[in-house]
């Protein structure tokens, strides 16, 4: 068997080499350690003089981690400007936040020739490469023109529009026929696939698409979520809440989170089941992601305003209504929480997957088990049916499922956990990866 060649716009920091922390890097961490493998990414470094850098290498485990820096002028417009102010906004459904310019997409395309310049001399004949993500869909074409005649694989993590959204980029047909350069095209779920599949068509181009959804190491999550709801710092927080119930809700600032939408729910709750006024608490924490792009700091602007009105009308001398924080904070803390917690609110308005519902099922005391309400936009819905599935436009609908999540018996909870925490053990990180590098391995160029 030859190595696996990992790459994505960023590797794993160093210290999330050995202990996993976030999506990307928990999913493949089984697939990466179990055989010679290199990770290829930027290193997170800016500089002026990048190109002239080598490419550095560091070793842990079975894996070489081999990382360059990018200029500001890269970082500015393939990242920030194209990567995130075009794509993802694009991918995301929300046409409206697009920024495009020429000069940002050419800078695109640029920087995934030079990802492809240095990648090229570190390969040999019998690797399989795996391509991750948005940033890079022009690779996989980019490494056949410079002589790669290996397995390519390519796995999207966020979601893909269908034609009559897709074809708003220019350029789309470019786009599309480097992606169509890989052996295997994965994607979390059977919409994203049918999507990509007629973008294809519409331009005659062959490619082999196939939803193959992301989960996480529920076993590891679990006993960690086990050890850290006794630690001090979970203790402290669930004894500042003096017998309240807990609502968590748990991302990244983002606008495909539907974090304002979540807040009204919350606030309907509020008004329209005033028996939960001085007896709920809505923990939120967002962390934030992205400072250089304007329409994240218009959100933060939005949900610093949100949180302030909610918690004026409601709260009193001795409870705030939401506690919401944009502080990042550890995933052992985050285990403990989802295990503490009655409700797991989760409202993307268009999400890849969202671990994080996987998690908060992982994380919960079989005995008691807590209640996830979940976007029915979220990746992760199609395979969590037994959760109370929202539509985060309907605050109303959003306030009945808390009220239905906060009066459901322990008998039913425990059914509709029961049913999740199969499907979470059933598809795991290690399946995932599994599942896909066998069919990419199992193909020929």
């Amino acid at each position: 068997m030859g190595r696996l060649i990992v790459v994505s716009n960023r590797t794993p920091a160093p210290g999330e080499r050995t202990q996993p922390a976030g999506g990307l890097t928990v999913g493949l961490y089984d697939a990466v350690q179990t055989r010679d493998s290199l990770w290829f990414g930027w290193s997170g470094e800016q500089c002026e003089d990048a190109l002239d850098r080598p490419v550095m290498e560091d070793r842990a485990g079975n894996v070489t981690y081999a990382t360059f820096d990018m200029t500001p002028r890269q970082y500015d417009r393939f990242y920030l400007n194209f990567s995130n102010g075009v794509l993802w906004p694009l991918c995301h459904y929300r046409t409206q936040l697009i920024r495009y310019t020429r000069e940002d997409c050419e800078a695109y395309y640029e920087a995934n020739a030079v990802f492809a310049d240095r990648l090229v001399p570190l390969l040999k004949e019998d690797d399989t490469i795996w391509i991750h993500d948005y940033h890079l869909f022009p690779l996989a074409e980019m490494l056949r023109n410079r002589g790669v005649t290996g397995r390519i694989g390519f796995f999207l993590h966020i979601p893909f529009p269908p034609w009559s959204v897709a074809r708003l980029l220019p350029q789309l047909q470019r786009l599309l026929k480097g992606l169509a350069g890989c052996d295997r095209i994965g994607v979390q779920t059977p919409e994203d696939a049918q999507n990509l599949r007629g973008c294809f068509a519409e331009y005659g181009l062959q490619a082999e698409v196939e939803a193959v959804p992301i989960g996480i190491d529920p076993i590891r999550f679990r006993q960690q979520a086990i050890e850290s709801a006794s630690t001090e710092d979970v203790e402290q927080i669930v004894d500042s809440l003096v017998g309240k119930r807990l609502i968590i809700g748990v991302d990244r600032l983002d606008y495909s989170k539907g974090l304002p939408e979540r807040m009204r729910g919350y606030e309907m709750l509020l008004k329209n089941y005033p028996e939960y006024r001085g007896k709920v608490t809505f923990l939120q924490i967002t962390p934030v992601s992205r400072t250089g792009v304007e329409s994240y700091r218009l959100l933060k602007e939005e949900l610093d305003g949100l949180v302030g009105t909610i918690n004026g009308a409601y709260g009193t001398p001795d409870w705030v209504p939401i506690r919401y924080t944009t502080w990042p904070i550890s995933r052992n803390v985050l285990a403990g929480l989802y295990r503490v917690s009655d409700v797991g609110y989760i409202t993307p308005l268009r999400d890849g997957m969202n671990l994080v519902a996987k998690e908060f099922i992982a994380a919960q005391d079989s005995k008691d088990p807590g209640v996830l309400v979940l976007s029915r936009f979220a990746g992760a819905a199609p395979e969590m049916p037994e959760a109370l599935q929202v539509n985060p436009l309907d605050a109303e609908g959003m306030a009945d499922a808390l009220h239905a999540a906060l009066t459901m018996d322990v008998q039913t909870r425990h059914e509709a956990w029961s049913a999740l925490y199969g499907e979470v053990s059933r598809n795991t990180a290690g399946s995932w990866a599994k599942q896909f590098l066998d069919s990419l391995e199992a193909s020929r160029t």
